[in-house]
């Protein structure tokens, strides 16, 4: 899979996307990242650190959150994604469901449409993706926790996800899913899509997986979002095991070398059966 001039090797390996958020109200670290210096030093630390991608958003998606207009959203993002294409050598994805937001990133710069909706809020949002052969992450998210069977129900629409991007022509090699944790879901629906995340690979398609600082971790745990690192890491090494391309992290550094040494038990093990 090649996201802007970098190629992602997603059967062997798992890749951090790093989270930048320059919003002033994100759950776990709103504010901290919201002027231009601030948002730009954090992006080059995380690529010290080892992130291979970068995620910008502008706006929460913390549940309650509140939407804001996509001239604003346009205002927060696109003058850190020129910054960050300007000053670093490394993909740049944009996490937004809002076409004219997805629009003035990538002339901005970015290469990858981070889409929580997966494509079902706007319409025009396949169309724009196909045209400029950006990659995108389609997400499985719904209004309501509610499902017939849940696994079975969160497989097919994800499927639909899919079948909106091949209908507007995106290449299968463009195209990355997330099975949406902490969206649509309960505690315990939440706890089940980590336990069974291998079940998404029938779809065909590279996985990114993100948990980081969520409230699953945080209610598992019983910690607040600042104190979730390790949570996370627990998921990430899963998400190692269980063979996802991508996982989306704020802890760039403790996820790296979480990723490793799991990569290299894995690698052993491999070794010893041939």
């Amino acid at each position: 899979m090649k996201i802007g001039n970098r190629s992602f090797d997603t059967k062997a390996h798992t890749y951090i996307m790093g989270i930048l958020n320059v919003t002033p109200d994100s759950f776990s670290d709103g504010g901290k990242w919201s002027t231009l210096d601030e948002a730009l030093g954090h992006a080059e630390q995380m690529a010290e650190e080892g992130a291979d991608i970068l995620d910008i958003g502008g706006e929460s998606t913390r549940p309650g959150h509140e939407q804001i207009s996509e001239e604003e959203e346009i205002q927060r993002v696109v003058p850190v994604i020129e910054a960050v294409k300007a000053r670093i050598d490394i993909p740049i994805s944009v996490d937004t469901y809002k076409y004219p937001v997805a629009k003035a990133a990538i002339e901005a710069g970015a290469h990858l449409v981070n889409d929580i909706w997966g494509l079902k809020y706007d319409s025009r949002m396949a169309g724009l993706i196909a045209e400029t052969g950006t990659a995108c992450c389609l997400m499985h998210n719904k209004e309501k926790a509610e499902y017939q069977s849940f696994f079975e129900d969160m497989l097919k629409e994800t499927k639909a996800c899919v079948d909106i991007a091949k209908e507007a022509g995106i290449a299968d090699d463009k195209i990355l899913l997330d099975p949406g944790i902490g969206f649509g879901k309960t505690y315990e629906m939440n706890l089940k899509t980590l336990h069974y995340m291998e079940r998404f690979h029938t779809l065909g398609y590279p996985m990114l997986l993100g948990t980081s600082r969520k409230s699953v971790i945080g209610l598992t745990l019983n910690l607040p979002a600042d104190q979730r690192e390790e949570g996370t890491l627990a998921t990430t090494v899963m998400a190692v095991m269980k063979g996802y391309a991508f996982v989306r992290v704020h802890d760039v550094k403790a996820n790296r070398r979480a990723i490793q040494m799991t990569r290299a038990i894995l690698e052993a093990g491999a070794e010893t059966q041939e």
